[in-house]
């Protein structure tokens, strides 16, 4: 019997850099699978139907929300956000393990459903680099720059929830601690049983 892959879930506030870390995560674990979000916005220029998002009607959201496909979702802004159930138990049960990048709420909603999966939490290194790295876009004002700020430590101290917490200081740092946990999570015994059982039947 294959062993399940492990689910780990990725969470980190604007600012935190989490999706450059990914980004060379996902190039060191070449057999992680990524979970795609469903969304009802629409496409924007240089997306495409197979990246990041996949793209959906509310008719068709709201009806996966109706037979209980998700395994967690949001609306914001008058457009539905989630994470699609079947495909992370289709990966997880053929003995892959899966990423899932979503907001704290969504973290708490997926850990209530799985409270097997393993999560991470993405933190910059100070409030002065948070801040730093908001502002530095130039391209927003001020009063928006402290509105992101204050919704960036609403998510900070909520870290405590997460069973690892990464910081992004150096990034090459932070990458090789996310890689340490994933593969650190594959070398638990309840991954290797059926390794063990092979062996004692020679």
């Amino acid at each position: 019997m294959m062993n399940k892959g492990n689910l780990f879930i990725i969470s980190g506030p604007s600012g935190s850099g989490k999706d450059t870390v990914l980004a060379k995560v996902f190039e060191e674990c070449p057999k992680l699978k990524f979970s795609i979000s469903t969304i009802t916005r629409p496409m924007r220029e240089g997306e495409k139907p197979d990246g990041k998002y996949r793209f959906v009607s509310v008719e068709e959201f709201e009806n996966m929300i109706k037979n209980d496909m998700l395994l967690e979702y949001n609306n914001f802004v008058g457009n539905y956000y989630g994470t699609p159930r079947k495909y992370v138990e289709d990966n997880l049960n053929g003995g892959y393990d899966v990423l899932v990048e979503v907001d704290v709420n969504g973290a708490k909603l997926i850990r209530e459903k799985m409270p097997e999966a393993i999560s991470l939490f993405i933190c910059p290194p100070s409030f002065e680099v948070l801040k730093a790295r908001l502002s530095g876009r130039g391209t927003e004002s001020a009063e928006l720059v402290e509105k992101r700020l204050e919704a960036a430590l609403g998510e900070i101290s909520r870290a405590k929830e997460f069973d690892y917490v990464i910081i992004n200081d150096k990034l090459e740092d932070a990458v090789r601690d996310v890689v340490s946990v994933i593969k650190c999570s594959n070398l638990k015994v309840s991954k290797k049983l059926d390794f063990i059982d092979e062996i004692i039947k020679k």
